[in-house]
């Protein structure tokens, strides 16, 4: 700790490091600095030494697959090479029996503790839907967690049902839905969102889907996407509407910085972004959020999915304490052909313990399931 004194002192952002190792976050003048400063090691430091104080050697993760129940979409957000077009050739809706069949697999094969539930936007589907697939998961398999759909996806049920997204959100809390993912947050910045998804939502309705959401007692993840079209002052404000959010209802259990996969998207071949960002933006991005959320967002994901293994041991070191999950089946990033996005328990568990970290096996509200002690 007195080396790391000696390096804030000496540093350009030494004086936000310095009040974050004394309880007072980043406010938005100081988040600008950190995106713009060169120092993410000491950033990282910094970062790392809050999340040790918090969690001490400890990393945990969550057993569980990812079920794209469909895959048509009318939203053609320009970042996603997953959706297809309804009536395409390649278009798909799986079944309730489809989804129990996986969720069988996932649980007699790697006894998962969540399912998380992630689609496009299907005009076709209303929302019984849904509440039957919630429903047969909840009964059949009690302890697996249904952490799913987007702010996004909710809104498009409650377009179909003539109906409010509160009431939709209801509906499918009583069904069984316990948890949501912060998908469709990207940037919460309308001039980004009318670039990359002219038809999702805007910002202002996402955060009014999850403040409804946590008013119904349903916490959520928050995520961030960045290394596309947004600007600094973008991630800035993100940052702020999440932080503004969080202190008005303590609903996000976790945030989840993730970076932009460009291939075989309709912004690689428009030439808009023709690569990724890359593992020093991970690592400052997790390093920022670590320090912003201090005291205020428990968990920082380290965004393994599009960034690799390897990132991840490092994000872990920057400020996350949580590996994420195995993700068996999923299908949205590995559309861009990145990288495989199959893990397994054990390669998790080993990833983590190789960086001399225990492991903490968690459930869908990042309760312990189990320790993997270092032998």
């Amino acid at each position: 700790m007195s080396q790391l004194t000696e390096q804030i002192h000496s540093s350009e952002i030494g004086d936000i490091l310095e009040n974050s190792l004394n309880g007072h976050p980043p406010n938005q003048d100081d988040c600008l600095r950190l995106i713009r400063s060169d120092d993410t090691f000491l950033m990282g430091m910094t970062a790392g030494h809050l999340t040790r104080k918090k969690f001490g050697n400890k990393a945990s993760f969550v057993n569980n697959i990812i079920l794209n129940y469909t895959n048509v979409c009318i939203t053609d957000c320009k970042f996603c090479a997953f959706y297809r077009p309804p009536d395409h050739d390649e278009s798909y809706t799986l079944t309730l029996d489809e989804i129990e069949t996986r969720v069988k697999t996932g649980w007699d094969m790697f006894k998962i503790r969540q399912v998380l539930i992630q689609g496009g936007h299907n005009p076709d589907l209303g929302i019984e839907y849904y509440e039957d697939s919630f429903r047969m998961i909840r009964k059949k398999f009690p302890q697996v967690g249904v952490h799913g759909l987007s702010t996004s996806e909710i809104d498009m049920i409650a377009k179909v049902e003539k109906s409010s997204t509160k009431e939709i959100l209801s509906r499918l809390k009583e069904s069984g839905l316990q948890s949501i993912p912060g998908a469709g947050a990207e940037i919460l910045t309308d001039s980004v969102k009318e670039i990359i998804s002219p038809k999702k939502i805007n910002s202002d309705e996402w955060l009014r889907i999850m403040k409804e959401s946590f008013d119904l007692g349903l916490p959520a993840s928050a995520t961030m996407m960045y290394g596309h079209v947004e600007s600094n002052q973008d991630i800035v404000e993100h940052f702020d509407k999440i932080v503004r959010l969080q202190k008005e209802s303590d609903g996000f259990m976790a945030f989840i910085p993730w970076s932009f996969e460009p291939n075989n998207t309709l912004m690689q071949q428009n030439g808009v972004v023709t690569h990724g960002a890359g593992g020093i933006q991970l690592l400052k991005m997790i390093a920022i959020s670590r320090l912003i959320f201090d005291g205020l967002i428990n968990h920082i994901q380290s965004s393994w999915l599009t960034n690799g293994i390897g990132m991840a041991q490092l994000a872990l070191q920057y400020g996350a304490d949580d590996f994420g999950g195995t993700l068996i089946g999923e299908e949205v990033v590995s559309c861009t052909g990145a990288r495989s996005t199959e893990l397994t328990d054990k390669r998790i568990i080993d990833s983590i313990k190789q960086i001399g970290y225990s492991v903490e096996e968690r459930d869908n509200f990042y309760e312990p399931v189990c320790i993997h002690q270092i032998p």
